[in-house]
């Protein structure tokens, strides 16, 4: 039940419902992306950083509240058992978010949602959530490009999980399905920007605070 909890959770989709409660259907306009970008281009910044907040907090609320219930919240040394148990929580909100069922299937990118779970897992994954969200705005601000912030942020995860894992799990067997789970959401970002990596290469991709 939580899982499918979670996948509920994360399917919210709260670019669509701000884009149509202010008059426009963001998957008509703009990239077309259910995403807080796209909001942002479309209706401005401040329904932009309401919508990634929003998006945040539907990958934190699940994961958060699934750990207290469960017992593993603030809890350093899981078995791996109980690492899966409590990382599907986490993979199903991000699913929920890219693959929503109110919308056919065709959600966003999922990186705020990420970074949410991340956070969510605390304290195991949110120094490196915070680290990689360190690592996008720094992309962003120098190059402007949020999807190439997107995409370092992503790689960069699973490195910094490796690095945070090895004080907090020294065993080999207890670091293994953070790192897998970490490189899986990582990869599944990666893959949801080939359209922007397309463009990043042709050199028409869309810079912060440009529309076109």
């Amino acid at each position: 039940m939580l899982v499918v909890a979670a996948y509920l959770c994360g399917s919210i989709p709260f670019a669509l419902l701000i884009g149509l409660a202010r008059g426009v259907d963001v998957r008509k306009a703009g990239s077309g992306n259910v995403g807080a970008t796209n909001v942002g281009r479309v209706l401005g910044r401040r329904w932009g950083v309401l919508c990634f907040v929003l998006d945040v907090l539907k990958g934190f609320i699940p994961v958060l509240a699934g750990g207290v219930v469960l017992g593993y919240a603030g809890n350093v040394k899981l078995s791996p058992t109980e690492a899966w148990i409590w990382l599907s929580l986490g993979v199903a909100a991000v699913v929920g978010h890219v693959f929503p069922v109110w919308l056919g299937f065709k959600g966003g990118k999922g990186v705020a949602t990420s970074l949410g779970v991340l956070l969510g897992y605390w304290p195991i994954l949110t120094l490196p959530g915070l680290g990689a969200a360190v690592v996008w705005v720094a992309f962003a601000l120098a190059l402007r490009y949020v999807s190439l912030a997107s995409i370092a942020a992503a790689v960069v995860l699973p490195v910094l999980v490796v690095i945070h894992s090895h004080f907090t799990a020294p065993r080999l067997g207890d670091r293994v399905p953070f790192l897998v789970v970490c490189s899986a959401l990582a990869l599944l970002v990666v893959l949801r920007h080939r359209t922007n990596i397309s463009r990043l290469m042709a050199g028409t991709e869309s810079k912060i605070g440009r529309k076109h």
